[in-house]
């Protein structure tokens, strides 16, 4: 599956108010916003529709949504600076840093690596949620066997998995001492001075009230509906309903900031990123990273062969660190653009969003969007990805 329940483009006349609203039911239409760019700038922007139904606020390319997966791509750009910190190997038993062993239970000589975290060829599957609690413990639900894959070691099998990231973020804390979303803040948002945050704690006022509210295809509010405040738990409470982020403990539990969907960015500060990645590491003056580390992140560790991993319809084809890559698997079905050009970057889809950061190295551009208020049952396009994805990042 991919990350969350699928959704598609709303034409529907009519969705269902909260009770305490009066008056006639407003059609439930699309949220959008986009931004290409090129290596010097931002080249076009469009943004239409509410960000808040409630206040009927417009929404802008400044005001921050939740991404879904592309904070996956996001949070390899932090691991590279850590990598090239020399704090972290893509290579090295995580086991090491984390302080317990973390292997798969049918197959217990067979070290897990970063660069097999973040690949998705670490044999983790979804068999469990990776949503977890503040006081929960990796390690406890790490060694349930249907968080595995029993037939397939790691290292020989691509699954898309967003348990992962959850154990790539134990990872960057333990070997930091720091605390996930702070760490984020520190090694990517501050220096590139964008107001972004994982799960809210680290933006500002201004950006926690400015939040595109998700709602589901009824028009019910699901995610992010702040009312111009900061959200009284803004990680899953711990089992006993109490939400005190002062029981945080590095490595314990990378899974409270969300760092496989979490990340909450407007679209002009996602196209910031995507010019990181199209120049090299390098945006306005600022490097971020070396130019060996963001071409590490664009190998292709994985290319589906028709036996070697699920491509969940022809929409995985090929994958690096923490990135897709479309366009490098003939037959395959990942042409979002429908032009046959190889790209890299990370689709998100989860609550109602359907969103992409992509990059064209050969012609030096890229896009990033959003589609939100989309509905169960997205009519595909030419490609694996829905028709309304495809409109997005054509510009349609």
């Amino acid at each position: 599956m991919r990350v969350a329940i699928l959704f598609c483009l709303c034409f529907v006349t009519a969705c269902v108010r909260p009770p305490s609203h009066i008056g006639p039911v407003p059609a439930l239409v699309p949220v959008e916003a986009r931004v290409a760019f090129d290596r010097n700038g931002n080249i076009a922007a469009m943004a239409r529709g509410l960000a808040d139904r409630a206040t009927g606020r417009a929404v802008t390319i400044d005001d921050p949504v939740r991404l879904a997966s592309i904070s996956k791509l996001i949070v390899g750009i932090g691991v590279m600076r850590l990598v090239e910190e020399g704090r972290l190997d893509l290579d090295a038993d995580v086991s090491d840093v984390l302080g317990w062993r973390l292997r798969n239970p049918a197959f217990p000589d067979r070290p897990i690596t970063l660069r097999l975290l973040l690949s998705h060829r670490s044999s983790l599957r979804d068999g469990i949620d990776y949503a977890l609690p503040l006081d929960a413990r990796l390690q406890g639900d790490l060694a349930k066997p249907e968080a595995w894959d029993a037939v397939h070691p790691p290292g020989i099998w691509f699954h898309y998995t967003n348990l992962n990231f959850p154990v790539v973020a134990a990872v960057m804390e333990a070997a930091t001492g720091e605390r996930f979303d702070r760490l984020m803040r520190r090694l990517v948002f501050d220096p590139l001075q964008i107001d972004a945050c994982y799960n809210w704690p680290t933006c500002l006022d201004a950006a926690v009230a400015h939040a595109v509210v998700l709602y589901d295809e009824a028009g019910a509010a699901v995610r992010d509906d702040n009312r111009g405040h900061r959200p009284a738990c803004p990680v899953v409470a711990a089992r006993d309903g109490s939400c005190d982020l002062a029981r945080w403990q590095a490595g314990a539990n990378g899974a409270t900031f969300s760092p496989q969907g979490g990340a909450r960015v407007s679209m002009r500060d996602l196209a910031k990123i995507g010019r990181l990645l199209l120049d090299d590491g390098m945006v306005d003056g600022v490097r971020l990273l070396g130019p060996a580390s963001l071409a590490a992140m664009r190998v292709p560790l994985w290319r589906y062969d028709g036996a070697n991993g699920d491509s969940e319809g022809g929409f995985y084809c090929a994958y690096g660190l923490a990135t897709q890559l479309l366009g490098l698997v003939a037959g395959c079905n990942d042409d979002l653009f429908g032009d046959g050009r190889p790209r890299f970057g990370h689709a998100g889809e989860a609550y109602g969003v359907r969103s992409g950061l992509w990059i064209d190295p050969a012609a030096g551009t890229g896009v990033a969007f959003f589609a939100s208020a989309v509905a169960a049952g997205a009519p595909k396009g030419r490609s694996a990805y829905t028709a309304v994805e495809e409109r997005m990042a054509r510009g349609k």
